[in-house]
């Protein structure tokens, strides 16, 4: 809890533990990463979704019961599929339970190409994201940005011109495997501190597998 009249700027915090994604319900988080590796079936069978032609792309709204059926029905049946499904079930059960919804917004998709260039704030209460393959997020410390180059305040001009940050060594990126709670805008007493992220830069010949998961109450 922060005290009265302290000013607000809103921390990351890190841990090799699932736990920590607890913290995201203190006041002064905006951002709570669970560093973690996955396991050698789960990264092979990612990697075999990133090499085949057909672009993924599963979205839906699911309950947390139904979730392993209704990716064993989505997902191509290769060596490693139930290694990965329990792995994205037991997150989006984790989600679930974390902000108590009966129902989550599952998004799985192979990105070839840059998602979200612009560092931006999510206007939502709180969303998971992970990557399983390629390059994961990228976000700026509150001490570092300058927030009125949010958006319109940019002028048009790209981060490494805007002056959202000064230095391109204060951008800090997720680590493939590493589950984040990003908090949004949207949440309660939140509104214009949302953690400022965006999508890495990824070469042409790049992909991204990416799981997000958002509230679907």
């Amino acid at each position: 809890m922060l005290a009265e009249n302290q000013p607000y700027s809103p921390i990351s915090v890190f841990a090799d533990e699932p736990m920590v994604m607890t913290r995201i319900y203190d006041a002064e988080v905006n951002l709570a990463v669970w560093n973690r590796s996955l396991a050698r079936q789960v990264v092979d069978y990612a990697e075999l979704l990133c090499q085949q032609s057909v672009a993924l792309q599963l979205r839906s709204i699911v309950e947390p019961a139904s979730t392993t059926q209704h990716l064993i029905d989505g997902l191509p049946d290769k060596t490693g599929r139930l290694d990965f499904v329990k792995d994205v079930a037991g997150l989006v059960e984790m989600f679930a339970d974390l902000f108590e919804l009966e129902r989550v917004g599952i998004r799985l998709s192979i990105i070839d190409n840059t998602m979200c260039p612009r560092f931006h704030t999510d206007h939502l209460p709180c969303r998971l994201v992970t990557s399983y393959a390629g390059a994961a997020t990228q976000w700026l410390p509150e001490a570092t940005v300058d927030r009125s180059k949010l958006g319109a305040g940019a002028a048009g001009l790209p981060d490494h011109l805007s002056g959202i940050y000064c230095d391109p060594a204060m951008i800090q990126q997720l680590n493939t495997g590493d589950v984040a709670l990003l908090k949004g805008d949207g949440w309660h007493g939140n509104s214009g501190y949302g953690i400022v992220h965006r999508s890495p830069a990824i070469n042409i010949d790049e992909k991204r597998l990416l799981l997000t998961l958002d509230f679907a109450e």
